[in-house]
């Protein structure tokens, strides 16, 4: 006997749903319960007592109380399941959490109600269960007893699942790690450190387009950024000019996009094709889809779960011709500010992470492109435009954004650890080692400045190739400021440690 499919992989073939196959596929047979991975994708055998009555009822059920739930499965079965079948099964048990569940996602992704009345007064239950599924704050549905914690809304609904990479990221505190720099921070310190972060964040996310962040452009950018927590997703016409900030004029929108774009490269003559963006004729209803998500994401268990499922899923929409990328790193940053996951007006430059690993961030964005692009047809026209052949709506409003979620943790932990980190220790120390060397000499303030940097750039001592920018300074001079400067940053650093050593629980 072989191991035959259950749950949504079950749906999948019997309903034969055109869909991305989930990362979770469970298949019932002979021999004990275990889980592999094949092919990228995780597999959960299970034994033979394991096994569902193999109905529709049967295999839903058990996916509810077994699988995480995948959106793009789960909403394209259940548009095509016999209502009747979800009706009889809650008429089999009423209070039954697993019957409700399925009763709840039946209304919620069809919007139909089916003949049935209201749950009677039983215990509340989640629609996604937190073992499977990542979700939101959550609403009651009076009507199912169900507590409507989807990650979205029935137009625009993703999938995260509680990886163990997740759960780690999770418990780490991040937010708080940030919190504590910032408290045992001077804030003159702080505001400048800050103050840098912003430039920094703004020149690395021109620079992954390819693109100098400079003069005017990169300070409308930054003033943008520093107003990120107020950003109204909810508004077109906010959307529309942020994209008018930070493009060529140009290439200024005046609304969303009315063609159809993709993205690619071109090699010779020909363009070879990575991904394809949503039809232009969908685009309207995405988009108010996803402010909606948005909206409902508000309050998350995970804020950067939020982050990732509402600035990735923008990026595959493509609303705009010229612009995508930078916006969606910047609602990176209004999620974060929002949710108050970063400190009040602090920002991660999470895009300084992503210019030191660009690969994993094109890994990233390829764990979506790359499932889609099998199930969407389309071809090249001789105008050298795309035109896509099938409806493809599905494919951008519900899908797995677990990797995604996984890829921006690992960047806001980097980037805290280090260029938040780093950055207010850079600005310390300088502090002490200017002081240090205007003490010694009355240099101007900006040829202090330039000494010290230059300087701390290269181990606290001047560069040979930089002696010649400073003919003013004797030998004697220079190696006298340099011993300033070493010796006031190994006070500060003694301090540091003194400082550390008296917090509590140390």
């Amino acid at each position: 006997m072989t191991n035959l499919p259950v749950g949504q992989s079950w749906l999948i073939e019997h309903l034969g749903l055109r869909c991305v196959l989930p990362a979770v596929a469970s298949y019932c047979g002979p021999g004990t319960r275990r889980t592999v991975i094949e092919n990228g994708r995780t597999v959960e055998k299970y034994s033979l007592p394991y096994a569902p009555e193999n109905t529709v009822a049967g295999h839903l059920k058990f996916a509810l109380k077994n699988e995480p739930l995948d959106m793009g499965v789960i909403a394209a079965a259940l548009k095509k399941i016999d209502p009747a079948d979800i009706e009889q099964m809650v008429r089999n048990e009423p209070t039954g959490a697993f019957a409700r569940r399925a009763w709840f996602l039946y209304e919620w992704f069809t919007g139909e109600r089916l003949d049935l009345p209201d749950a009677p007064v039983v215990v509340y239950t989640p629609a996604l269960d937190p073992d499977h599924n990542i979700g939101s704050l959550g609403t009651p549905s009076v009507r199912h007893r169900v507590i409507d914690n989807m990650l979205g809304v029935p137009g625009f609904c993703l999938t995260v699942r509680p990886t163990a990479r997740l759960r780690d990221y999770q418990q780490q505190g991040i937010d708080t790690q940030a919190r504590e720099l910032v408290q045992d921070c001077d804030p003159a310190v702080l505001a400048r450190a800050v103050n840098y972060l912003y430039s920094k964040e703004t020149k690395s996310s021109f620079e992954i387009e390819g693109e100098q962040a400079t003069g005017k452009k990169a300070a409308r950018f930054v003033a943008a950024l520093k107003q990120s927590a107020s950003f109204d997703l909810s508004n077109e016409s906010d959307l529309v000019e942020l994209q008018n900030v930070i493009v060529d004029p140009r290439y200024a929108a005046k609304s969303f996009r009315d063609f159809q774009n993709f993205i690619g490269e071109t090699i010779g003559y020909r363009e070879k094709v990575h991904f394809v963006c949503p039809r232009p004729e969908d685009l309207g209803s995405l988009m108010q889809d996803w402010s909606a998500m948005s909206t409902k994401l508000r309050g998350s268990d995970d804020a950067v779960a939020a982050a990732a499922a509402i600035s990735f899923s923008f990026v595959f929409l493509h609303p705009f011709e010229d612009g995508n990328g930078r916006i969606h790193r910047f609602l990176v940053h209004h999620v974060l500010s929002r949710e108050g996951f970063t400190p009040e007006d602090i920002l991660f430059p999470v895009s300084a992470a992503i210019v030191r690993d660009e690969k994993a961030y094109d890994a990233a964005l390829e764990t979506f492109s790359g499932s889609v692009m099998e199930l969407i047809d389309w071809e090249m026209n001789n105008q050298q435009k795309i035109v896509v052949k099938n409806d493809t709506s599905a494919l951008y409003r519900y899908f797995d954004a677990t990797s995604l979620a996984e890829f921006l943790y690992a960047k806001i932990v980097e980037t805290v650890r280090i260029d938040f980190k780093e950055e207010l220790e850079f600005v310390a120390v300088y502090d002490v080692a200017y002081k240090a060397v205007r003490d010694v000499i009355d240099m101007p303030d900006r040829r202090a400045s330039q000494f010290v940097q230059m300087c701390l750039q290269n181990n606290g001592v001047l560069a040979k190739r930089k002696r010649s920018m400073f003919e003013e300074l004797s030998d004697a001079d220079v190696t006298t400021l340099q011993d300033a400067i070493r010796n006031a940053i190994e006070q500060h650093n003694v301090e540091r440690v003194l400082l550390d050593e008296t917090k509590p629980g140390m």
